[in-house]
């Protein structure tokens, strides 16, 4: 059976599908792609959309959407406490950014811009603070290492030994 789905066409050559973290499934198809291969397609595809959608209602169940208040106390507790977090690994790194910034993303925990500034989601302060270490030790690391290569990950390894248990509870 065919879930009900959001059709976006537009000028690309491959069919795709994505499951939103609201449980939506949208499908994105070249413009003179016909609606038979299209459900050809999802229904080859069905045992990954039942997978892709019981996912993203386990994820929704166990992290769901904080209300605004809850969001304001989040953030707050991330400007107080990421700033120290980031000096404390920063000396021991030798690395240190040009500036942090508390943001609202929601498909990334961390980033580090080419100028070294280092950005982190809210959302962060709602799991353990060694994950909360591990993303602030990775982000750092990304000033000297602007990709995920192993030298990247040794400069995370010399800090932080265990940084896959780490990354781990990010993703549980």
């Amino acid at each position: 059976m065919i879930p009900p789905y959001q059709l976006l066409r537009s000028a690309r050559k491959t069919l795709s599908l994505e499951i939103r973290r609201d449980g939506r499934l949208v499908v994105r198809a070249p413009l003179r792609t016909t609606q038979r291969q299209i459900d050809e397609f999802i229904a080859n595809h069905e045992a990954w959309i039942t997978s892709g959608l019981e996912k993203q209602r386990r994820r929704r169940e166990a992290r769901p959407e904080p209300s605004d208040q809850e969001r304001e106390a989040l953030v707050r507790l991330a400007m107080e406490r990421l700033p120290g977090r980031v000096a404390h690994f920063a000396a021991i790194m030798g690395l240190y950014p040009a500036g942090i910034t508390i943001t609202g993303a929601r498909t990334r925990f961390g980033s580090c811009s080419g100028k070294n500034r280092i950005c982190f989601s809210w959302r962060l302060m709602q799991y353990p603070e060694e994950a909360v270490d591990y993303v602030v030790v990775h982000e750092l690391a990304h000033i000297r290492h602007k990709n995920h290569s192993p030298a990247f990950y040794a400069c995370v390894e010399q800090v932080l030994p265990d940084w896959r248990e780490r990354r781990q509870m990010l993703k549980d």
